[in-house]
């Protein structure tokens, strides 16, 4: 059985009969995390064990575990810096800050593997401006230059874990106000703007082989009527045409208020689909879940399921072996004196 197009959450701690059943779907093809899915680093590779046994090939397991207020995994975790953090530093010094990013993507994606899970739905390329409400310190810098820089380290520091990276919100969410969880927002500026400005981490992380890409739901109203995840345009004629990108485009989660603009669940999951999108995410809805596995049952794209093979994890060490690495331990002092630094800006890092 190969790997269908949706992935979905989990109520609890362990898989329960309805859920085995959904995982053995012929439309699934991963499960995101959530806090509510974790108490222990042990409990964790349990269930992780649990989902990847379901069925062969092994679904996909993800998380958002970007760090700062973002980390879906906390206590038996190492606690991880906002990203913005690595930013301010890059302002004082940037070989410093360039070292932060690939030790602390290291660091993360090194636990999420020491626990079975594949990927974190990041890091986030958006721009860090005044005006985002939910993006703010999730990313690196508000100068699109800067954010290339540290995401190319991030990266390194990720790949070097066995994980893969995933890009997010194409072509940009930092330049508005609205948060797409809650509203539709409208960015109303041009492609050159975008190509000026958000584009650009995005264009040379693609150049660095980014493996995935996660669209934002925000329309661009001068270049195109429908929310990015959802436009062919988008996903199409820049990202796949343009920019050259050959790697996994996963849909940013159905349930939120602004993909309603796709229509009720099926249409949502149909429409970005045929958008360009490889994988649908639904979370934290059952019945709307169980929609869009029925309504893309008996879809099949070959070169999709390709993509979504590179996407597991490559090593995996456990966490009592990943504690002795000297690499974590140097990585957990600096993601530490970071988050130290911060709330007492006196200390020099």
């Amino acid at each position: 059985m190969s790997h269908g197009p949706v992935m979905f959450d989990l109520v609890g701690l362990e898989v329960t009969d309805e859920e085995r059943q959904m995982l053995q779907h012929p439309a699934a093809g991963g499960v995101i995390l959530f806090s509510r899915n974790y108490a222990s680093p042990e409990q964790l590779s349990e269930l992780t064990e649990q989902i990847h046994q379901a069925r062969k090939p092994r679904l996909l397991i993800a998380v958002d575990q970007e760090g700062g207020r973002v980390q879906r995994f906390k206590e038996g975790f190492s606690l991880l810096p906002a990203a913005a953090r690595i930013g301010e530093i890059f302002d004082i010094n940037p070989r410093r800050a360039r070292e932060l990013a690939e030790d602390l993507g290291w660091l993360m994606a090194a636990e999420l593997r020491a626990c079975g899970v594949d990927f974190s739905f990041a890091p986030v390329l958006d721009l860090s401006t005044p005006q985002s409400r939910v993006i703010g310190d999730r990313g690196f810098h508000r100068q699109a230059d800067v954010i290339s820089d540290l995401t190319l380290h991030w990266m390194s520091g990720v790949r070097e874990a066995g994980m893969a990276n995933v890009g997010k919100h194409f072509p940009g969410h930092g330049s508005v106000a609205e948060d797409s969880h809650l509203e539709i927002p409208r960015d109303h500026r041009g492609l050159e703007d975008l190509l000026m400005q958000d584009l650009i981490p995005f264009e040379r992380a693609i150049s660095n082989n980014l493996e995935a890409i996660m669209p934002a739901h925000v329309i661009y109203d001068q270049i195109d009527p429908l929310p990015a995840g959802f436009s062919a345009y988008w996903l199409q004629k820049v990202l796949r045409e343009r920019f050259g990108f050959q790697g996994v485009i996963f849909s940013d989660d159905l349930n939120m208020a602004a993909a309603a603009e796709g229509g009720d669940y099926r249409q949502r999951a149909r429409a970005a689909i045929q958008a360009g999108c490889d994988m649908v995410l639904i979370c934290n809805n059952r019945p709307a879940a169980l929609e869009v596995l029925a309504e893309l049952r008996d879809y099949s794209n070959p070169t999709s399921q390709t993509r979504i093979l590179r996407m597991h994890g490559r090593k995996q060490e456990s966490l009592r072996k990943l504690h002795y690495h000297p690499k974590w331990r140097k990585a957990v002092k600096l993601a530490a004196d970071t988050l130290l630094a911060h709330s007492n800006p006196t200390l020099d890092l």
